[in-house]
């Protein structure tokens, strides 16, 4: 199994596809599966940038989507011309079975467990379902609750098309089609080892609390005191620098698993506090709460992303052999917006899995699991790592 990471920044459609062509005709050996991902700016001719790739690289497979800003090689692009492809040859025993569902099949897929497992291609041997989603057209929540049920083995990582501001304007690819609404993706499975990792960026403050009376996304009570209170508590204990982080937003963690005496890094699912009832002393989050239910507050900086996706890089190289590929998915939140420099998320991959191609694009809503379910992030790094079976 072999894989490389290609980027164009040209402006000309037809050059970028070009240059990433050319590139890709140096990879050594027959092309299984593509991805590629381009910004707003390549939209108009994204019907022949598709048929070129398809025709000229002639995949077995090839997926990808359009976004605000798109990684590989060794940079990111933000909010310009930019076009990114990841091309490989699969090893033998490893099957890809590209997929599109459109807006009209979701009620149907989702209520007939073997529709869905042919539709998605999935099966008990599926490692990984790699998909790109259009926000308007598709049920995230839904889709992920079934993949929890019926494929618990194939984790779904990717993330939503991020071009668009309105409903149609997105761009999805699956073959030598493109679409404007649904999902694409591929689903990956036999002899292939698949790693995720989801780098929430947050940093908790305070100590875990247990919900004591809530309802829906409404917390009441923390400990037997008022929600607000028991914050109010915490926020007295920070140093400066974190209380000034709180006016930049506060965010709250839910322990995945109530089963453990000490929580730390990946033990919590991160949502945004939405808001607050000073009369009855509440908070509202960004997530359905339950009474017993332990939580803690989290506060997001870049200091504090920087270093959740290092240590997971670098217990991802500990781990095994560097993948042969990687698939990266940062929301478009991240990027310059985040870090005071651009390319953050790819200099680090590239430095701690050096070995490692790695391609992908800033998305509106990131897929990736945590504590073995199925997500939808916010301000998260989530990504696939690929290796060959030895």
């Amino acid at each position: 199994m072999e894989f490389a990471s290609y980027i164009s920044q040209a402006e000309s459609t037809i050059d970028a596809a070009q240059q990433l062509i050319d590139q890709a005709r140096q990879h050594p050996g027959r092309i299984d599966l593509a991805m590629v991902f381009f910004t707003s700016y390549h939209q108009p001719q994204a019907g022949e940038l598709v048929e070129r790739l398809w025709l000229e690289l002639d995949p077995q497979a090839l997926v990808g989507c359009s976004a605000e800003g798109v990684i590989g090689g060794e940079l990111e692009v933000e909010r310009q011309p930019g076009m990114s492809l990841l091309v490989g040859r699969l090893a033998p025993g490893v099957r890809a079975h590209p997929f599109h569902v459109s807006e009209h099949q979701w009620r149907q897929l989702l209520s007939d467990a073997e529709l869905f497992g042919h539709r998605l291609g999935v099966g008990p041997q599926t490692r990984v379902v790699i998909g790109m989603g259009d926000p308007w057209t598709t049920p995230i929540t839904q889709l992920m609750q079934v993949m929890d049920t019926l494929c618990p083995q194939a984790p779904l990582v990717g993330g939503m098309a991020s071009a668009a501001r309105d409903a149609g304007q997105n761009l999805l690819v699956r073959n030598d089609q493109t679409f404007d609404e649904g999902l694409v993706g591929v689903s990956l499975s036999g002899a292939i080892q698949v790693q995720t990792i989801v780098s929430q960026g947050a940093r908790p403050i305070g100590r875990p609390l247990i919900v004591t009376r809530g309802h829906d996304n409404v917390i009441e009570q923390l400990g037997g005191r008022p929600a607000l209170e028991a914050f109010g508590q915490i926020v007295q204990d920070l140093s400066r620098r974190d209380q000034e982080l709180l006016e930049h937003g506060l965010l709250i963690g839910q322990a995945i698993s109530e089963y453990r005496e000490h929580f730390g890094r990946g033990d919590f699912l991160v949502r945004n506090v939405t808001g607050v009832d000073q009369q009855r002393g509440a908070i509202t989050v960004g997530d359905l709460v339950r009474v017993g239910q332990t939580v803690q507050f989290h506060v997001r900086d870049a200091d504090s992303a920087d270093e959740d996706l290092r240590l997971m890089l670098e217990a991802a190289a500990r781990s095994g052999a560097a993948p042969e590929a990687g698939l990266l998915f940062s929301c478009n939140g991240r990027g310059t917006r985040m870090f005071d420099r651009p390319g953050h998320d790819i200099t680090l991959a590239r430095r701690l899995l050096p070995g490692t191609p790695v391609a992908g694009f800033f998305a509106a809503g990131e897929f990736g699991p945590v504590g073995g379910r199925n997500f939808i992030h916010g301000h998260t790094a989530s990504l696939a790592l690929l290796r060959q079976v030895r």
